[in-house]
């Protein structure tokens, strides 16, 4: 933006500044003008100005091979902390599942070597108790 400003105000200038001329007279004078002079002759000085010099960008340094490593292993540890975070939750969903129905059903049956038995009062109270041990210790 700066760099465009000085730009434009230095090409005005020039063009503001029109054409100069200069000549030498008969005692050896030089002369400077903007009008060349009627019985002499004269020659045009350019005036121009170079634009601004801009300054070299820097190279990057190139990417190296322990930047891509490095980036690698963070996109496999955040994929396995993810898929870990999954699993977690899916656990948590079980453990509540099993829970709500081993307190909302107290005549639960359960499959031992293919024969339905059910549950006593202290083998329900002992699954309720794990389930909270579990849903304290996994799902927060």
């Amino acid at each position: 933006m700066i760099l465009t400003g000085l730009l434009l105000i230095s090409l005005s200038a020039s063009a503001m500044a029109g054409q100069v001329y200069t000549w030498t007279d008969k005692q050896g004078v030089s002369h400077f003008s903007g009008r060349p002079p009627n019985d002499q002759a004269s020659s045009v000085i350019d005036t121009t100005t170079p634009g601004p010099r801009l300054p070299i960008p820097k190279k990057l340094p190139p990417v190296q091979a322990k930047d891509l490593e490095q980036k690698a292993l963070e996109r496999k540890v955040r994929r396995e902390t993810a898929i870990q975070e999954a699993e977690r939750r899916e656990f948590c969903e079980t453990v509540r599942t099993n829970l709500t129905r081993l307190e909302n059903n107290p005549r639960l049956r359960v499959q031992m070597k293919g024969e339905m038995r059910r549950l006593s009062e202290k083998e329900r109270q002992a699954r309720i108790t794990d389930a909270k041990r579990a849903m304290e210790h996994s799902c927060r």
